[in-house]
């Protein structure tokens, strides 16, 4: 369900940036900041954000246990999943915090 939601609002924002930008030729920093200056388009762009961070998750998550099990790997299974879920975690709340800030200008 995570996947299919997330799936839509990164496909919304993507066809709406690439729709603004057709109409839009030759964009400057005047009109790319002036799109984000505005709340809709900071809080449509803080959805894609955690929509990402939750396709990401949720996406890595099934990599890792599909692939990373122990018919593959023996007994280094459940050390080597946990520690690809745990760096991907730290990842991707890196990131999401990073973007939070940028957007907002914290």
């Amino acid at each position: 369900m995570v996947q299919r939601v997330t799936a839509i609002v990164l496909a919304a924002y993507f066809v709406f940036l690439t729709i603004y930008l057709m109409v839009n030729p030759g964009l400057g920093f005047e009109q790319w900041s002036g799109l984000f200056q505005q709340t809709w388009m900071r809080v449509f762009t803080m959805m894609a954000l955690l929509a990402l961070g939750g396709h990401a998750w949720v996406g890595m998550w099934t990599i890792s246990t599909d692939y990373l099990t122990e018919k593959a790997l023996g007994n280094k299974a459940l050390p080597v999943r946990f520690s690809f879920q745990a760096i991907c975690g730290v990842a991707m709340f890196s990131y999401v915090v990073w973007g939070i800030q940028i957007l907002w200008g914290l």
